[in-house]
């Protein structure tokens, strides 16, 4: 993973809010060789299956398997987590070394720890995205209120950060021309971030 990113987009919204859905349907409109998503969630679930002896790619998908296990994983990541809160980011990041991405879409940004972390060490690269949606949309979706995981700091840190660079309502189910318009400007955004940055290579 290229070390110095040129644009870290930080996807964050509650459970069934659809940043996965939109952070999918961005990474198609993208050029393969440009971006690249990384799920801050991947290397928790990772290795959480190998201590457990689990189902990695069933944890991976948003599955009944994967909520069975959800609470003891938050248990499970949050001590990792309080001895080294940069420990899962630079392993999620390191699950693509070798390969050169200038655009990060980080599609599952759950604490400010994670946002200090990445303003830390990618300062002038990091674009906020807050996904949104109603208590009806969610349910509609299939959330269910879980104590122990949406009163969680995974789901509630972030509540308290009130400015981002975008902020996007996904409460309508079918509304898929708002999300193409964010796509777009989303896709402006990026090759506008590379076209500067090949710019001062060239100068």
């Amino acid at each position: 993973m290229a070390s110095n990113p040129v644009l870290v987009l930080l996807f964050s919204g509650k459970r069934k809010s659809g940043k996965d859905h939109v952070t999918e349907l961005l990474q198609q409109r993208l050029d393969n060789n440009s971006s690249k998503i990384i799920r801050l969630s991947g290397p928790i679930k990772q290795q959480f299956a190998l201590d457990n002896d689990l189902d990695y790619s069933q944890l991976l998908t948003a599955s009944d398997y994967k909520e069975k296990y959800r609470s003891e994983m938050i248990v499970w990541s949050e001590a990792k987590r309080a001895i080294d809160k940069g420990y899962f980011i630079r392993a999620a990041i390191e699950m693509f070394e070798g390969d050169q991405y200038p655009v990060w879409i980080v599609s599952d940004m759950r604490r400010r720890s994670d946002l200090a972390w990445f303003r830390e060490h990618h300062p002038e690269a990091v674009y906020t995205v807050r996904i949104t949606a109603t208590e009806e949309a969610r349910k509609r979706r299939g959330w269910v209120f879980t104590p122990g995981v949406d009163d969680a700091e995974s789901e509630c840190d972030l509540d308290s950060v009130t400015v981002w660079d975008l902020e996007v309502d996904n409460s309508q189910d079918e509304d898929e021309g708002h999300l193409s318009s964010l796509c777009d400007s989303l896709v402006a955004l990026c090759s506008k971030r590379i076209a500067a940055a090949k710019c001062n290579a060239d100068g």
